[in-house]
């Protein structure tokens, strides 16, 4: 490998293009960024430099993770959602930008407290704390391990006040009323999961993947006890599987509740059902 940044960036960029990864150069410019200990946009600003030996170690290593599959955000141990980095391991779902929609949809409107039901990460809860001041909420999950995670993002984050976690089995730990709860609960279906990417399928968390054979499970168990936790005119949003809307929709209506809207993310799926309880 040859001794500047630039060049050593284009041999990692060939070399996972070759293993047939997609955005091989995105992903060889966070390893090179990562392995010099700098955020990538800099990256450009070390070009011509000489690369280390320190930093070459560190380099291989990353490498030999990303073509056994490893995604690059558990290679970092961190991914960026909403404008924040959030701790991420095997233990949880990683962020994805389509969630983003619906924190962009639950910030619509002002709310006070917040149910997170299956948090993983925290991300969702956290995201909207941090974006509402004075809103107070509580993430939810069954998981431990997964919990960990969602405690260091909650203390990076300096919202240890606002954010309360607890391992949980939906609403088994929930106490009083909510008006936003929010859920991207598991949702692929069992006959769907071997089409996922290795770095989906082998490094993260079945349980955060698939709830059984329909992929519906998941939102069933959460319509039975919507309403007990759902305040007066409070809003429920779920993200959903761009094949999943009608269904969903459905079930909550059964439950109760009156459908608001079905919202599309960037791709122009179906990504978030939105739903109310009655006045």
């Amino acid at each position: 490998m040859s001794n500047t940044v630039n060049d050593t960036l284009v041999a990692v960029g060939r070399d996972l293009q070759a293993a047939g990864i997609d955005d091989a150069m995105g992903d060889a410019r966070r390893l090179v960024a990562h392995a010099l200990d700098i955020s990538p946009d800099r990256l450009v600003l070390a070009l011509n430099e000489h690369i280390t030996p320190a930093a070459l170690t560190v380099l291989d290593g990353a490498i030999a993770a990303r073509l056994d599959r490893k995604p690059v955000s558990h290679i970092l141990g961190r991914r960026n959602f909403w404008g924040r980095d959030f701790k991420v391991s095997p233990a949880v779902l990683d962020p994805r930008p389509e969630t983003e929609t619906l924190i962009e949809i639950a910030l619509s409107q002002p709310f006070s407290r917040v149910l997170d039901l299956g948090t993983g990460s925290g991300c969702i809860l956290l995201t909207l704390l941090a974006e509402t001041p004075q809103a107070t909420g509580m993430g939810v999950d069954i998981s431990d391990e997964a919990l960990a995670v969602a405690v260091e993002n909650r203390a990076a984050l300096g919202l240890t006040r606002p954010a309360i976690f607890a391992q949980s089995d939906w609403y088994a730990k929930a106490v009083g009323q909510f008006d936003l709860i929010v859920a991207n609960p598991p949702y692929i279906a069992m006959p769907e999961m071997a089409d996922l990417a290795p770095e989906v399928l082998r490094w993260e968390p079945m349980s955060a993947l698939t709830p059984g054979f329909t992929g519906l499970e998941a939102y069933a168990q959460i319509a039975e006890g919507i309403s007990e936790f759902l305040a007066p005119n409070g809003r429920v949003l779920l993200e959903i599987g761009p094949s999943q809307a009608a269904s969903v929709s459905e079930m909550f209506q059964q439950a109760g509740l009156r459908l608001n809207a079905v919202h599309s993310d960037m791709d122009g799926r179906d990504r978030v059902v939105e739903l109310r309880s009655t006045p």
